[in-house]
């Protein structure tokens, strides 16, 4: 927590003062805040855990490679809102032991409210309890989902599953921020999150925040979730099957 909350203060520090940009794809950017956020949380986490692994974003691995704790980070979700002054993006850190979050924290830094929950302790918002939403049916629920990079390329393999869950939900929203999605499900803002071509950095923190707020993560055929496979439902639980038979049909 004291992580994301300092790496977030950085990015409010560069968003005040200004920041260069950088392209690492056609539509896939880093900016100076992202670097000097992971360089911060890296070197602080190193302070107190030097023979734990870290697998960040921009920097890719580091640590000894045997030990089973790993630190995943990602120092600005949402770059292209950052970029743009658009306030939804976060800083997410999970922690992994052999291969499962264990411990995740997401920090908005726009609205000061700090995620985070310790697996088999619960889930909190800012020190008070959160929980999963009791909606549903699908009809009745609020959804989120994004768009992976390389969506002008697959437009056709991502936009059937947005076509059917407008039909047949309340609604479905879209943040650019995978971190703020998940956390707001748990918060019981939403009822559910759907994306592919997700990476470890976007979902170690929200995968142990959602199901300490009792709500339930697969991926998107139903099998168990992990970390390092680039598909992600999530839900408050009352919708998943629901969604994940929309999903199978298609």
């Amino acid at each position: 927590m004291r992580a994301a909350r300092e790496g977030g203060a950085i990015l409010q520090d560069y968003a005040a003062h200004g920041f260069q940009i950088e392209h690492k794809g056609r539509i896939n950017l880093v900016t100076e805040a992202d670097l000097a956020s992971e360089r911060y949380i890296k070197q602080l986490i190193a302070s107190h855990y030097p023979s734990h692994r870290i697998l960040a974003e921009e920097s890719g691995a580091s640590g000894h490679s045997a030990d089973e704790y790993c630190w995943i980070i990602d120092p600005l979700d949402g770059t292209t809102n950052f970029s743009h002054g658009y306030p939804c993006y976060a800083v997410s850190i999970g922690v992994e032991y052999k291969g499962q979050s264990v411990a995740g924290a997401i920090y908005d830094p726009s609205r000061d409210e700090m995620f985070a929950a310790e697996r088999g302790a619960g889930a909190s918002c800012n020190g008070r309890r959160i929980q999963v939403s009791d909606v549903e049916p699908l009809e009745k629920a609020l959804l989120v989902s994004g768009f992976p990079y390389d969506v002008r390329e697959r437009m056709n393999d991502y936009l059937p599953a947005w076509r059917e869950f407008l039909k047949r939900a309340q609604g479905v929203r879209r943040f650019g921020a995978a971190a703020i999605d998940m956390a707001y499900v748990a918060m019981g803002r939403l009822e559910g999150f759907w994306e592919r071509g997700l990476n470890a950095w976007d979902t170690a923190a929200g995968w142990v925040i959602i199901e300490e707020a009792g709500g339930r993560v697969t991926k998107l055929d139903g099998s168990p979730f992990d970390n390092h496979t680039p598909s992600l439902l999530c839900t408050n639980g009352k919708v998943h099957d629901e969604m994940l038979a929309v999903l199978k049909s298609l």
